[in-house]
């Protein structure tokens, strides 16, 4: 067996050994020089993330040509996918001193003027579903915020997040949590109150209490979206609300 054949065979064994992979992923993958190319679909961002991890982690593996994205929650063309994610970042209030163009036909249109003071701008593209994000933004929690938005559009396929960040600024773990925590109290969805975040060597761990499952998986996906997390462990657990009222 060549090289090619056992590193193709072993990544391949290793993929399906991941729980989370299931049957209904999609993926072909090729190896040459050292770089492994990952192309097709998976069910979710953890999925498509666990899978690179496990990539990465074989020693005959330099590097990773990642082709690899999400099945979308709901078929969107690209148009209306950029629109969405347009408008998810001009109404976040967070990012209203940023300027917000989008890529149209090949054309860089401008949506909103640079504000004064202006502290970033960012580019809109979006092809076959996949949103990627250019420009500048003031910091890391900046950035991994617009990398939320355009995620949480049901179409979204892929979020390529190439949004530099000036000045610069040194991540850590803390940087992470705070993220976290950030898209959790965004998300209308969750009771963010009552879920804790701790994040170590870019692994994010979520605890607490919440009456849901739906809600305890949309946390889960949350912290998955923000850039830089490797990992989540979800130990949240769920406990119907008791009824109330006089005649609870």
């Amino acid at each position: 067996m060549s090289l090619r054949e056992r590193v193709l065979h072993e990544v391949r064994t290793s993929f399906h050994s991941e729980p989370r992979f299931g049957p209904h992923g999609r993926v072909e993958l090729d190896f040459s020089d050292g770089d492994l190319t990952i192309e097709g679909e998976v069910r979710t961002v953890a999925v498509k993330k666990l899978l690179l991890e496990r990539a990465a982690a074989h020693p005959a593996v330099a590097g990773i040509v990642d082709r690899l994205h999400v099945i979308p929650l709901q078929a969107m063309g690209d148009s209306q996918i950029r629109h969405l994610v347009r408008d998810a970042l001009l109404e976040e209030s967070a990012l209203a001193e940023v300027a917000i163009r989008e890529v149209v036909k090949g054309e860089t249109l401008t949506v909103r003027e640079p504000p004064d003071p202006c502290r970033g701008d960012i580019c809109i593209e979006v092809g076959d579903g996949i949103v990627t994000l250019d420009g500048t933004v003031p910091s890391l929690a900046h950035k991994r915020l617009a990398g939320v938005l355009a995620w949480w559009v049901p179409g979204s396929r892929d979020v390529i997040n190439g949004l530099d960040v000036f000045p610069p600024e040194q991540d850590n773990d803390e940087e992470i949590t705070d993220a976290v925590r950030m898209a959790l109290e965004k998300d209308p969805f969750v009771d963010a109150s009552q879920i804790s975040v701790a994040t170590k060597e870019c692994v994010v761990t979520l605890e607490g209490v919440v009456p849901k499952e739906a809600e305890r998986e949309m946390a889960e996906s949350d912290a998955w979206y923000v850039f830089g997390v490797d990992r989540v462990e979800n130990h949240i657990m769920v406990h119907p609300a008791e009824p109330t009222g006089r005649y609870g």
